[in-house]
């Protein structure tokens, strides 16, 4: 595998336009023309309300340039910032590197438990521990293979003082039940700010796995929180329920790749069928519909659950696509670089190779913007660096880590 450090820019975006508090253009929030104009696939579908989907188009007043830190990583899937400055990266095939603002990219990190990486499966997430100033921990997701399949689990462990392993790795939750499948396996990882970490989780994609979304007694198609030991809150919405797992915080979701807290708001991201990917402000106890309403349709065409979209008891999105982008990890930006960004949800784009800037007023989403278009490749996951420009990694056989920031 080629490892590459670059240097050079590649690339300068100079995108202008008159911008107001939150980045937006001279149009007025919440009005002008829809940035995505490519017919929907769920025809005849309707919104919920007013800008759930196909928001205005805005652009960025400040020019930007992308760099190119760092090449050759196979398949990167997740991204963390270290308090020193360099970031923590998963390749899918097992592999935890550390790679420098400068592009120097580490061996593979030692410790970490074989992963069965195999269709989605693979490393996945990581996270840096909120005391990590204090006992260096780190964690990260992963499919596991186990007796009859294999399913999402995570993991914790101490990073070594120069780096090289992770010392006294251990598992801190497992996903059930087990399935012998290769899709969906989420997951993002994050912390909010009394040390609870949520856990992303797919269905595992299969028809026969899906009403599983929507079973208090499977942890598929949920979000999930725990305590950093891996040890259930009290406060977790379903303790105490009977036939439900404690550790559920939220329902019905099909595949979620990427999650982002802010406060006390916890947002999520996740994959629609043909149409239909998500965002959606996380909130416990509540269900979020998959399988049983949906936005677009089936992969293979045909309506899911005879074309519901709304349905008592469950919620709607805060934002959908449809075409989608196949969303990947995200990010509420708080840096000093952009701030007309400050508090906008950035969300990496997969099938669109770009970053979706969706500009907020309160819980709804006024404006949309496009960036990193001119990179051209899959953008896996999003950060936010200690200066405010953004980081960003590429799912692809060469990928690469690439910082966006103002010229």
């Amino acid at each position: 595998m080629r490892l590459l450090a670059l240097a050079a820019a590649v690339c300068v975006a100079g995108l202008s336009a008159a911008c107001g508090a939150n980045g937006q253009d001279a149009a007025a929030a919440g009005s002008g023309a829809a940035l995505e104009t490519r017919p929907p696939n769920g025809a005849g579908q309707q919104p919920a309300f007013a800008g759930q989907t196909r928001a205005p188009g805005v652009r960025t007043e400040t020019a930007m340039a992308h760099n190119v830190v760092a090449s050759g990583l196979e398949h990167p899937w997740g991204l963390a910032l270290l308090p020193d400055g360099r970031w923590l990266v998963t390749e899918r095939p097992g592999r935890l590197r550390i790679i420098s603002a400068a592009g120097a990219i580490s061996e593979p990190v030692a410790g970490l438990p074989a992963v069965d990486a195999r269709g989605q499966g693979g490393l996945l997430d990581v996270a840096v521990g909120p005391t990590f100033g204090q006992d260096r921990m780190i964690y990260w997701s992963y499919s596991e293979a186990r007796e009859g399949g294999n399913a999402t689990s995570v993991a914790r462990g101490r990073l070594s003082d120069d780096g090289t392993r992770v010392e006294d790795a251990e598992v801190i939750f497992r996903a059930l039940p087990v399935y012998a499948g290769d899709k969906h396996f989420g997951s993002s990882l994050a912390f909010d700010g009394q040390g609870h970490l949520f856990i992303t989780l797919g269905e595992r994609s299969d028809a026969p796995m899906r009403p599983q979304a929507q079973d208090l007694g499977s942890h598929m198609g949920k979000t999930i929180r725990i305590n950093a030991d891996g040890s259930v809150p009290r406060d977790n919405p379903f303790v105490g329920r009977a036939g439900a797992l404690p550790e559920i915080w939220s329902l019905g979701h099909r595949n979620v790749q990427g999650i982002a807290i802010a406060g006390d708001k916890v947002w999520t991201v996740e994959h629609g069928t043909r149409g239909g990917d998500e965002v959606n402000l996380d909130r416990a106890g509540l269900n979020y519909g998959w399988p049983d309403v949906a936005y677009g349709v089936e992969y293979r065409g045909g309506a899911i659950n005879a074309g519901l979209t709304a349905r008592e008891g469950t919620e709607q999105p805060v934002y959908y696509w449809d075409p989608v982008i196949a969303p990947g990890g995200m990010a509420v930006y708080d840096g000093a670089m952009f701030p007309g960004w400050r508090g906008n949800l950035l969300v990496a784009g997969l099938k669109e190779k770009h970053i979706a800037r969706l500009v907020l007023e309160g819980d709804r989403v006024v404006g949309e913007e496009r960036l990193l278009t001119d990179l051209g490749e899959r953008v896996r996951d999003v950060a936010v660096g200690p200066d405010g420009a953004v980081w960003a990694i590429t799912d692809e056989q060469n990928g690469k880590l690439v910082r966006l920031a103002a010229r």
